[in-house]
C-alpha cells in the first residue's frame, strides 16, 4: 500500500500526489533533470504537494485563472524519508518533498486546463 498519514482522523493511503506548476517550471526543470521548487517552495523550504483529494481545493486556491500549468503526478514511496506529511490549510496534512525533486520519478505529467466552468479541469484522480 502507499504512503500513509493521519488525515481527518483517520488513515490516508496515497496512491499518488499531485504538484501543479507553470509548464515553464517543468519544461526548465526536465532540462536540469530535476525540479527545486516555484518561488514559493523556494521561500517555505520545500516542494508543496497535494493528495488527490486536496488537489482541486489547490488549484482554487492558489492558481485561479492561472493558465498554462501542468501537474505531476508522483508516486510518493519513491520519495524516501525527504517526504514529509505536515499540517497545512485547516490542520489537514499535506505532502512536502525536502529535496529537490528528479524529473524522472514523476509517474506522468499532463496539463491542467481551465474548463469553460473557469475552474481548472481535472481528470479522475483515483484511477492513476
Amino acid at each position: 500500500m502507499g504512503s500513509q498519514a493521519l488525515y481527518g482522523g483517520g488513515i490516508l493511503f496515497a496512491q499518488m500526489i499531485y504538484k501543479i506548476l507553470p509548464a515553464s517550471l517543468w519544461a526548465e526543470a526536465l532540462s536540469t533533470g530535476s525540479l527545486r521548487g516555484s518561488p514559493l517552495d523556494l521561500a517555505d523550504g520545500f516542494i508543496h504537494f497535494s493528495t488527490a483529494f486536496q488537489v482541486r481545493d489547490t488549484a482554487a486556491k492558489h492558481f485561479a485563472g492561472v493558465r498554462d500549468l501542468v501537474l505531476v503526478a508522483v508516486d510518493p514511496e519513491v520519495l524516501g524519508t525527504a517526504l514529509e506529511w505536515e499540517p497545512s490549510r485547516d490542520g489537514a496534512l499535506f505532502p512536502h518533498l525536502y529535496a529537490p525533486l528528479a524529473v524522472k520519478l514523476a509517474a506522468w505529467v499532463r496539463p491542467l486546463p481551465i474548463g469553460a466552468d473557469g475552474a481548472h479541469a481535472f481528470r479522475e484522480l483515483a484511477a492513476d
